[in-house]
């Protein structure tokens, strides 16, 4: 007779690899995220439960020893998107050692079409918004105008499923191209809010987080990584970014970049690159879920229909939507016709259309941004709200045109055979 533990065993790795082959997927993961959005929308206006998951999202939770006490609504923001992040630094480490950025010449065209794509979706947001200002349709001006950095994210998780769904007979280079340009956005995202959005605190947090920098980078080197301590060392790093004004998510970048990217003690493959592939399930199958379910959690109770022409909604769906195809179309054009850059073989400046389109999904370092930009004032809703509906629309443009770029290609080969 078999026993139950044996019968269990295959179950459990069976399930094992059906969630890593989701976690794994674009298209599994950007579907997952999108339900877990949708789910929190629709329970957030549905009578029955909008009050409990209300209830619920504002319980506060507090980490011992300490005075920081949140909402659980915070924690998938603050707490669970620093695995998001962590995988984030990880992925950066790598790629600036080893992977795409670690040339620039190569990667010349998209980095710097992840500018492109940062700096003309803020002129658009406040060209919208100010015209509505001058108008006098604007009174408080200088509230909306905070939300200028909302759009200037891309969320690579999205872009890669919509990738993934509509344009499968496009070549690699496409593909290589986005996780480059999105790479740098991240980056940059990152920058954008360490700058804008840090309160800087007593000068002692600093010293302790440098000092949790360097027992960090010295601990990830030894040859037997001393786990537990290294857990522990983690959450100090966020508690000690937390303290010193600094947005904590930003601790999971950190210690990401300072993670060896390189083999060592004689091991195959980089430890930098093996963390990433195991905190990969973790970030796309809990952090990111949990998070867009709390981060869509917008009431629409009391909103008209009118809200979707307010100036912050227009500014920032034409911002998503409109500004970040553009930037990047402009500057990628720029680049290779007057910066005498090149592209990877056989692409050209044309067959980024769809690509740029898929950049304008914002989601969720956007959801972040609006969340810190506007602080729980009467515009986040709004705020996400747009995030959302930009999001989608460029979705629904980006696959659009994939699908027609990816009959173009086909009927390209076929003529070559």
């Amino acid at each position: 007779m078999t026993s139950p533990k044996t019968d269990a065993e295959p179950t459990a790795r069976s399930l094992s690899r059906i969630l890593r082959g989701i976690a794994y997927s674009d298209r599994a993961s950007g579907l997952l995220m999108m339900a877990c959005a949708a789910l929190g929308l629709l329970l957030m206006n549905i009578p029955l439960t909008a009050a409990p998951l209300h209830h619920f999202s504002e319980i506060s939770v507090g980490i011992p020893w300490t005075n920081i006490v949140l909402p659980i609504s915070e924690w998938a923001q603050d707490g669970l998107l620093t695995v998001f992040f962590l995988v984030v630094g990880l992925d950066l480490k790598q790629e600036l050692t080893t992977g795409s950025l670690a040339n620039p010449r190569k990667a010349a065209v998209p980095m710097l079409a992840a500018v492109g794509g940062m700096i003309a979706p803020p002129l658009v947001f406040l060209a919208v918004t100010g015209i509505f200002h001058a108008n006098g349709a604007v009174p408080d001006f200088s509230v909306i105008e905070r939300g200028w950095a909302v759009p200037t994210a891309t969320d690579i998780a999205f872009s890669l499923a919509v990738l993934a769904l509509f344009a499968r007979g496009l070549p690699g280079a496409i593909r290589a191209f986005l996780m480059t340009l999105a790479t740098v956005d991240d980056l940059l995202g990152i920058l954008l809010i360490a700058v804008l959005f840090s309160s800087f605190g007593q000068w002692y947090w600093f010293v302790g987080l440098v000092a949790c920098a360097v027992a960090w980078y010295f601990l990830c080197r030894l040859r037997k990584v001393p786990w537990v301590l290294v857990g522990a060392l983690g959450l100090l790093t966020w508690v000690m970014m937390f303290e010193a004004g600094i947005h904590p998510t930003l601790s999971g970048v950190l210690v990401g970049l300072l993670t060896p990217s390189r083999e060592m003690h004689g091991e195959a493959t980089p430890r930098a690159e093996r963390y990433h592939d195991r905190l990969v399930p973790v970030s796309a199958l809990i952090a990111l879920p949990i998070f867009a379910f709390f981060a869509t959690g917008i009431s629409l109770h009391g909103m008209s229909v009118a809200v979707l022409a307010s100036p912050l909604v227009l500014g920032l769906v034409l911002a998503l939507v409109v500004g970040k195809p553009l930037g990047i179309m402009a500057v990628s054009w720029a680049a290779v016709h007057f910066g005498r850059l090149k592209l990877a073989d056989g692409l050209r400046v044309r067959d980024l259309i769809g690509l740029a389109c898929a950049c304008g999904i914002g989601f969720t370092v956007s959801f972040l941004i609006a969340s810190l930009a506007f602080n729980g004032s009467i515009f986040t809703g709004e705020a996400r709200l747009a995030v959302l509906l930009g999001s989608l629309i460029s979705a629904a443009i980006a696959g659009i045109v994939f699908s027609w770029q990816s009959r173009v290609f086909a009927s390209r080969r076929n003529l070559q055979q």
